[in-house]
């Protein structure tokens, strides 16, 4: 089975030393070169990286350089001398920072009108292109709560009921980006309230850690690691991969990631190319069994197991990436402030 994809802690100290290795290097590149700096968990089948290059005559070179936040800030602070062509990874809760920076070069995919425009970054200039789309959510082993005679919880409010206690484990949102997009979804279902959903998760018993890896595949009991908590942070796709599972349908953040040509690329006509190939059929059909994400193209066919195993949330929170960009910092202190006490 493959996993699904995850996003790994931020590292300031890894970004440093990223932006230095990137601007150290030359970005001359051949124009039958394309290099797409990614996050950790891209994956496309070699096969159609192959057709792509037999089709264009391009050769794509995928770097993986950290998490979404990573990402943006290691393109952010190469603005104008990036080492890649293009990046891709990129999310909404992130979006907003290489767009201020002046890091990315507008480009209107003809592609995108068949779905890829309804997730476009708002009053922006077409700096970023909508590939894929994913939700945030709770996700919980009924499999547990079966062997528990326990009903499992199903809602956000339900975590702070004492029958939950010490059940739950969470994303740092300040070195997580599905840690931030929940700590969203619990302002845009909260409001002004949010921090105190927050003490009242802490109060009962609730685990905070650094990043997915260690929450699904270590602490989560329906993990690899078969650890003890049975409810966690990560995507309403994660129970197609992972049998005896569910997402939590409420409360959801809609996550979207993104695709942006570099300025000061090499290559941008390759790079248009690439963005054209990532909006296509046959890549747009692949994601959700390469990367357990939803493609943005209307129309594009799921696995037929998605609908019984992965439903999307017929709601979710979404914020615009300004919005989030001006307030994150206010929310993360208010976050430590909460769960530090």
């Amino acid at each position: 089975m493959k996993k699904h994809f995850r996003r790994l802690p931020i590292s300031l100290l890894a970004v440093g030393a990223l932006v230095a290795t990137l601007t150290a290097c030359t970005s001359d590149s051949p124009d039958t070169t394309v290099t797409v700096l990614t996050h950790d968990s891209f994956s496309l089948p070699q096969r159609l990286i192959d057709d792509f290059a037999a089709e264009s005559g391009l050769k794509v070179d995928f770097v993986r350089s950290g998490d979404a936040g990573q990402l943006s800030s290691v393109v952010s602070l190469s603005a104008g001398k990036p080492k890649g062509d293009a990046v891709f990874g990129i999310d909404n809760t992130f979006a907003a920072r290489p767009i201020e920076a002046e890091a990315l070069e507008p480009y209107l995919s003809p592609l995108a009108a068949g779905g890829a425009d309804r997730y476009a970054v708002p009053e922006s200039k077409n700096e970023l292109t909508a590939i894929d789309r994913g939700d945030v959510c709770l996700n919980v082993d009924d499999q547990w709560y079966e062997r528990e005679n326990l009903p499992a919880p199903t809602s956000l409010a339900d975590l702070r009921e004492s029958r939950y206690a010490d059940q739950a484990v969470l994303l740092d949102p300040a070195t997580s980006s599905p840690g931030m997009s929940f700590l969203l979804a619990t302002i845009g279902t909260y409001k002004d309230k949010a921090p105190d959903y927050w003490r009242a998760l802490m109060d009962n018993g609730a685990q905070v850690v650094s990043g997915w890896e260690i929450a699904y595949n270590q602490l989560f009991s329906a993990g690899e690691g078969h650890g003890s908590k049975p409810i966690v942070v990560s995507y309403a796709s994660s129970p197609a991969a992972t049998p005896g599972t569910s997402a939590i349908l409420s409360g959801c953040f809609s996550q979207i990631e993104y695709m942006g040509i570099l300025r000061g690329a090499a290559n941008p006509d390759g790079a248009r190319k690439v963005i054209d190939w990532m909006l296509s059929p046959a890549v747009q059909t692949a994601l959700p069994t390469s990367m357990f994400v939803y493609p943005v193209q209307e129309g594009t066919p799921l696995p037929q197991d998605w609908q019984r195993r992965a439903p999307a949330p017929q709601y979710t929170v979404s914020m615009s990436p300004q919005y989030i960009n001006d307030n994150r910092e206010q929310w993360l202190k208010e976050w430590r402030e909460t769960v530090r006490r």
